[in-house]
């Protein structure tokens, strides 16, 4: 999952980055709206942490040029303790949540978990997909109980695909929401890992469409549908 951080002060913003680093997001920063506008209309985004009192372009300006231009994804605006009116205008504006400072780390990526998994659908915190469950909060992914042992970036494409289970993801969808601004985004990679994540998870259970890209089948669900 991807994050796109806009915050000015230096230090917090290292911080909420790599606290959503920790918890599985790769993240992109920026200082001032004009940049922070501009990453969120032209890169794609699971999740986006907005504080509203930027230099060069207000908070609300920015959320208000994404909203009119189509751009849904969901936001998570910071704001002063006591400024009701920023909350206020923030959701007027399409606003998804809010924190209010000084806030505790996790409760900010506690708030950005959840508006992905309810983008994505899921009114659960775990997330079930046949054999699989995805614990969204502790990033944790189980087989039939059992934790898989995944490395990070295993575990990131593996928790996309089961948030959008049954459907299929490209591999640009895959790398879009895998990799940082400044990344190499190797599709290559992604093949090998996907091979490596079939071994882990048992046969069947992610699918190849050519031409297309992957699916990851909740089998059981499927067969609830038809009934």
């Amino acid at each position: 999952m991807r994050c796109l951080i806009i915050e000015d002060d230096s230090t917090l913003s290292d911080q909420l980055s790599k606290a959503m680093q920790d918890a599985g997001f790769v993240t992109d920063c920026a200082a001032d709206g004009e940049e922070g506008e501009f990453l969120g209309a032209t890169e794609t985004y699971d999740v986006a942490v907005l504080d509203l009192g930027l230099p060069g372009m207000p908070g609300i300006e920015v959320l208000t040029s994404w909203r009119e231009s189509g751009i849904t994804m969901p936001v998570l605006i910071l704001t002063a303790r006591g400024e009701w009116a920023d909350k206020v205008a923030g959701f007027r504006a399409g606003a998804d949540d809010y924190a209010v400072k000084p806030f505790r780390l996790d409760e900010v990526v506690i708030r950005a978990q959840t508006l992905v998994r309810r983008a994505a659908g899921h009114a659960q915190t775990v997330i079930s997909a046949g054999v699989l469950k995805l614990d969204s909060q502790l990033s944790v992914i189980t087989r039939e109980g059992s934790p898989l042992k995944l490395t990070a970036f295993e575990t990131r494409i593996l928790s996309y695909l089961i948030h959008h289970k049954n459907r299929v993801v490209s591999r640009s969808e895959l790398a879009e929401h895998l990799y940082d601004a400044n990344a190499d985004r190797d599709f290559k990679s992604i093949e090998v890992v996907i091979g490596r994540l079939r071994k882990k998870v048992g046969e069947g259970v992610i699918e190849t469409r050519r031409g297309e890209g992957y699916v990851l089948l909740d089998r059981n669900a499927l067969k609830a549908r038809t009934r």
